[in-house]
């Protein structure tokens, strides 16, 4: 049989898991419910808390579906559909399929049809993602207790710390952003990129800060992902342009 990404079988082992976790979902949610009303907590503030939660999920949610749609054009639709509906994000499941891809001679600007090819970049973005699921559980709290600890003694170098780790994880991506400028101006095109969508963000910071509209940090992060996305077209065809 000729391989298919695409194929029934595809969907329905992707289906089967994707309903396991909706159902899970549903218990806990079920389990909050009670819980909540055990504490006496008012019918009118669970709706609300349940009504806001799900009203910010919708903005994040169509970042994903752009991420699902980008990566189909080269792993079909049910393998992307699985990684970012569960546990991946689009930053790493981009990434892990792009360095996988690179690594058997493929691209992800082309659909792939080798099984093999295919299989392989599915094992590594799904086994890559394995350690954070294991070493957070086993250092997840000792962490966070040093962290209380160090912002305890010296709240100064607490906040010192946690920008570090944080400017450290950022520069894992900023990597990969800046890998190809010798190549040129066209290897400028990510960069451009990421500085119109931390334009975004600054906008949405002025938004937020001179509306007051506390409720806008939620949207914040969607809106420049996706401004990125959209302004990444224009970007590479103006660089394009400019090249003849």
């Amino acid at each position: 049989m000729e391989f298919n990404s695409n194929s029934g079988f595809m969907y329905i082992i992707v289906a089967i898991v994707i309903t396991f976790v909706l159902l899970q979902s549903v218990v806990f949610f079920i389990k909050a419910w009670k819980r909540g009303k055990e504490l006496g907590m008012d019918t009118k503030a669970l709706r609300k808390t349940v009504g806001s939660s799900a009203l910010f999920t919708i903005a994040p949610a169509f970042a994903i579906l752009l991420g699902v749609i980008a990566l189909s054009n080269a792993l079909g639709f049910p393998l992307p559909w699985l990684r970012l509906s569960v546990i991946g994000s689009l930053t790493y499941e981009a990434t892990a399929a792009a360095a996988a891809a690179s690594a058997v001679g493929a691209s992800l600007s082309e659909h792939i049809t080798d099984p093999k090819i295919f299989t392989t970049i599915a094992w590594v973005m799904a086994l890559g993602i394995v350690p954070g699921l294991l070493l957070v559980p086993i250092l997840g709290k000792k962490i966070e207790n040093g962290i209380s600890n160090i912002k305890s003694k010296d709240s100064k170098w607490g906040q010192i710390f946690l920008s570090g780790l944080f400017l450290g994880m950022i520069s894992a991506f900023l990597g990969l952003v800046f890998a190809h400028v010798h190549e040129g101006l066209t290897g400028w095109i990510p960069v451009f990129v990421m500085f119109s969508s931390a334009i975004l963000m600054l906008i949405c910071g002025l938004i937020r800060k001179v509306l007051k509209a506390k409720w806008f940090e939620d949207y914040a992060l969607p809106i420049s992902l996706l401004g990125g996305m959209a302004l990444s077209i224009p970007i590479t065809t103006l660089v394009q342009n400019i090249l003849g």
